[in-house]
């Protein structure tokens, strides 16, 4: 099957510092040789710690940032290059759900004018078409006519994000990128939305790069999972294979922190030392060798590889005799 998405190598770096001719300037490697593939229709999750590269990625892969490296093929083309005249046709069929619905509303615009927006931005659709398309949208996130009128301060949070998901769907896009669209939602609320990607996923036949830290949310919506650290994936493999047979000593370590549906069990956690690495300047080798349990010297020359383990399991750790712990399936 021909992914929708096809990541080779992508590379972001943010120089910072230097002096005032912009010499000796440092690099922050966001991204640092990232590939990955997203199949049509399924859910691709990206979990990993704050400063992992998550939000990076999601927004290089829709060229909202610009990569620094690499090649981003999207539907069989490539985007890497393209310019924003030659980028605006395929905006179209790629959006993205942002972090904070309240953030990202427009706090003077109504509902209407807020999901109708990318109809103007591209052009070719009456008033008359706009309203009755925004009404349509509006309906199918579960939202009601009247709210059309109303302002982002109106609404409550989960209305809010209905609101976000409506605008990014209105030009019927294939494929979305949903950066933590629940993380400031109350719990109940989190539900729901999980729920509404999950029916909009089956209804539009949408496929999603879901960026999230909470891994219930993640057990629950993903079909694939892909674990980050420090602008490198670690980790990919199918939900299930990840959750019972971790194969990175980081995804054990992030694994052991969600909390266990059953009081009556208990599950051995694994403190990581110190923060993760400053991207400013990252270990040698394996970025994870300095918080790693299971380092050796060896682990400090080489970047390990993303490498088959499993059928469809990958894993970058040169370690293949450990054993790890995973967590049980809901």
């Amino acid at each position: 099957m021909t992914p929708i998405l096809d990541i080779q190598n992508l590379r972001k770096w943010f120089p910072v510092g230097g002096n005032l001719f912009g010499r000796n300037r440092r690099q922050v490697k966001a991204l640092d040789g990232v590939s990955f593939s997203v199949r049509p229709g399924e859910i691709l999750s990206v979990v990993g710690e704050s400063g992992s590269g998550k939000t990076t990625l999601g927004r290089t892969v829709l060229r909202l940032t610009e990569p620094t490296d690499g090649a981003i093929r999207f539907e069989g083309q490539d985007i890497t290059h393209l310019s924003r005249r030659a980028l605006r046709p395929m905006r179209r069929r790629m959006q993205l759900v942002f972090q904070d619905p309240f953030a990202s509303l427009n706090p003077r615009m109504t509902v209407e004018r807020i999901v109708a927006t990318p109809l103007i931005i591209q052009g070719g659709f009456s008033r008359a078409e706009r309203r009755e398309r925004v009404a349509e949208m509006l309906r199918l996130v579960g939202l009601q006519p009247h709210h059309a009128e109303r302002h982002p301060h109106e609404l409550s949070g989960g209305q809010r994000q209905r609101v976000g998901i409506a605008r990014a769907l209105i030009m019927n896009p294939s494929f979305l990128v949903a950066d933590e669209p629940v993380s400031a939602l109350d719990v109940s609320i989190q539900a729901q939305v999980v729920n509404l990607l999950l029916e909009l996923k089956e209804k539009l036949g949408l496929t999603i790069l879901f960026i999230a830290h909470d891994l219930a949310v993640v057990g629950h919506i993903s079909d694939r999972i892909a674990v980050m650290y420090l602008g490198r994936i670690v980790e990919i493999a199918e939900t299930a294979a990840l959750f019972r047979t971790p194969r990175h000593p980081y995804t054990e370590a992030l694994f052991s922190a969600a909390p266990v549906p059953d009081p009556t069990l208990r599950r051995g956690r694994i403190l990581l030392e110190g923060d993760i690495p400053s991207p400013l300047n990252p270990p040698s080798g394996c970025a994870f060798r300095t918080r790693c349990r299971f380092a050796e010297a060896a682990c400090a020359q080489e970047v390990p590889p993303l490498r088959e383990v499993a059928p469809g399991h990958l894993a970058a750790c040169r370690r293949g005799d450990i054993a790890l712990q995973g967590v049980l399936e809901s």
